[in-house]
């Protein structure tokens, strides 16, 4: 990277870095190492900076929402820290432009790659917190994630999350979920499921694995209380 492209970056991040290589090791992915393990990849950075992200966002939820327990705030921030959100936030600051990786990486797409871009994210908010602290990783995460931390949280929800947190929310307690069947030989098996949440009719579902059955069970009951349309 050039010059002008760090101070470009820098820019759109909100800080400048003190030592610009840790910045460097954050954008270049493991394939330019030839297949050699290199001490100074991104890997490391991500590891931390998976780390980072977590606490950030656990302080945004609990400053945020005092009134969640626990069970509310677990399935938001899993929503807010999977690889998805990351690559999002990644092309928010336009990182998929500055990555270095090898030709074939880049041939075969790995710009648009969310496991790519997931990881450069953590990895830069690694390298931020190396760098300056947590108050510096912070400023990245709130050009991003604080403004759009509702929508984030809510978007990536799954029937099984969506279901516990509307049957908490009505004091209904935790949804339990029973095996009716299981059928079907080894490599097809067939799952039906129901769940029962206190007070209300329980619903069935299907699935080829016990977790497709209880989000198919979920679906069902969301659709039928009138709580998702049938479109989600």
């Amino acid at each position: 990277m050039t010059k002008r492209e760090f101070s470009a970056l820098e820019d759109r991040l909100g800080r400048r870095f003190n030592d610009e290589t840790l910045l460097a090791r954050a954008l270049t992915h493991s394939s330019l190492s030839g297949g050699v393990r290199k001490v100074r990849d991104l890997e490391r950075l991500e590891f931390l900076g998976d780390r980072v992200l977590g606490l950030l966002t656990a302080e945004e939820l609990w400053r945020r929402y005092p009134e969640f327990e626990e069970g509310d705030m677990a399935p938001r921030l899993n929503a807010l820290v999977r690889k998805e959100t990351c690559a999002k936030a990644a092309l928010h600051f336009g990182l998929d432009e500055f990555i270095m990786m090898s030709e074939w990486e880049e041939g075969a797409g790995g710009r648009q790659k969310n496991a790519i871009l997931g990881d450069v994210m953590e990895a830069l908010l690694g390298a931020l917190y190396i760098d300056g602290g947590l108050d510096a990783a912070r400023i990245a995460y709130e050009k991003y994630w604080t403004p759009n931390l509702e929508a984030l949280s809510k978007s990536h929800r799954d029937a099984k999350t969506a279901l516990q947190e509307w049957s908490q929310n009505k004091k209904l307690g935790t949804p339990d979920y029973s095996v009716l069947d299981a059928d079907g030989p080894a490599h097809a098996p067939a799952f039906t499921i129901e769940v029962q949440v206190k007070g209300k009719k329980p619903a069935r579902g299907e699935g080829a694995s016990k977790r497709k059955a209880q989000m198919d069970a979920a679906r069902n009951f969301l659709i039928r209380e009138g709580v998702w349309s049938g479109d989600e």
